[in-house]
């Protein structure tokens, strides 16, 4: 059956036309799915029953179910197992900062980039998500944390530009103001580099943050460690992220998971430094975000100490380049991304 949630407000107002039904009923609709996120029909007080009756005949309005839900004993962080319509499994994370709360959700079932040092990929990719599926990973966990969610980050399982037309039309939706009306500006887009889609997002101009993930400062570094580096060059993706800086003026976020006796030595982050700021010793506005990485089972990388880390961080800091350490989160809840969904489908 359908999601219904994955239907744009244009599309609801075209499916009222066809059914017979007024065409303000879909503003009434899309209220209720996006703004109120109901999760039954019969919640949709102003709706009559006849439209409500025969929308539930072809159009499921269910919400991921939560297999699994942990709370860390380190952080307030709390990490989501959920069930798709199909029995697939992803998994969502559930952040709180002082600036609001976060959600990081997934946009594929799986992940089929095979990067080294993420567990979302190890079992391939299984499908993409739909829309309403991704949209519904936030509705579910405001539901049942009570909190409301004000900022996105599509960084979970999955690859966001490899399933570009279900994500862009996320984009859309969730900042429809007739709906859940989040700020564009506080969604943020992980990607290994998808060449010709950044220029198609850039294009699109939605205003959404750009994280690359990284990972190396050398082409040769980084085939070692991401597959995706064998088809896209850092001479091609470096200045399709500077083309969407142009594009949109939105700084553009570099993520960078160091991996001791990998990537954390000095070599690695002049190399680095030499990247962001070019030829002409310019670089253009950018943020690096360290992230010592999370150690999963199936692999021997390991963080290297926080000595090291900001060793790494005040040289890239004296070079001109803003960088930050992430916050080391939901390490004792499976937080590494992937593998609580790689453990719950290895159980099931």
């Amino acid at each position: 059956m359908k999601n219904i949630r994955d239907l744009e407000l244009v599309e609801l107002k075209s499916l009222c036309k066809e059914e017979g039904f007024p065409a303000y009923r879909a503003e009434q609709l899309f209220s209720w799915l996006h703004e109120k996120a109901v999760e039954e029909y019969t919640e949709m007080t102003n709706i009559p029953k006849a439209m409500r009756e025969k929308l539930s005949e072809g159009y499921s309005i269910a919400l991921p179910k939560a297999d699994l839900h942990l709370c860390s004993k380190m952080d307030d962080t709390e990490k989501f197992l959920f069930r798709l319509s199909d029995g697939h499994k992803i998994e969502s994370v559930f952040m709180r900062y002082q600036h609001g709360n976060s959600a990081c959700i997934s946009t594929q079932v799986g992940c089929r980039m095979g990067c080294a040092f993420c567990a979302s990929t190890l079992d391939g990719l299984a499908r993409n998500c739909s829309t309403g599926e991704m949209l519904g990973q936030i509705y579910a966990m405001e539901k049942l944390t009570g909190q409301r969610i004000s900022h996105v980050v599509l960084m979970g399982s999955g690859e966001p530009l490899d399933n570009y037309e279900e994500v862009t039309r996320f984009l859309r939706i969730i900042s429809d103001e007739k709906g859940k009306n989040l700020s564009i500006r506080n969604i943020t887009l992980s990607t290994c580099g998808l060449v010709p889609r950044i220029y198609d997002l850039a294009k699109e101009n939605y205003g959404i943050t750009l994280a690359l993930s990284l990972h190396a400062p050398t082409d040769e570094q980084r085939r070692k460690i991401m597959p995706i580096a064998n088809r896209y060059s850092l001479s091609e993706i470096m200045p399709a992220v500077k083309e969407y800086f142009k594009k949109t003026g939105r700084r553009v976020s570099f993520e960078y998971a160091l991996v001791l006796g990998v990537n954390d030595g000095e070599e690695d982050r002049r190399a680095l430094a030499d990247l962001l700021r070019g030829e002409k010793g310019e670089h253009f506005p950018c943020h690096v975000n360290l992230i010592p990485v999370n150690p999963i089972k199936e692999r021997t990388f390991a963080p290297p100490d926080r000595k090291r880390v900001y060793a790494f961080q005040e040289y890239l800091q004296k070079r001109g380049i803003t960088c930050t350490v992430r916050r080391e989160m939901g390490a004792d809840i499976a937080g590494a991304c992937g593998q609580l969904r790689r453990d719950g489908t290895k159980g099931a």
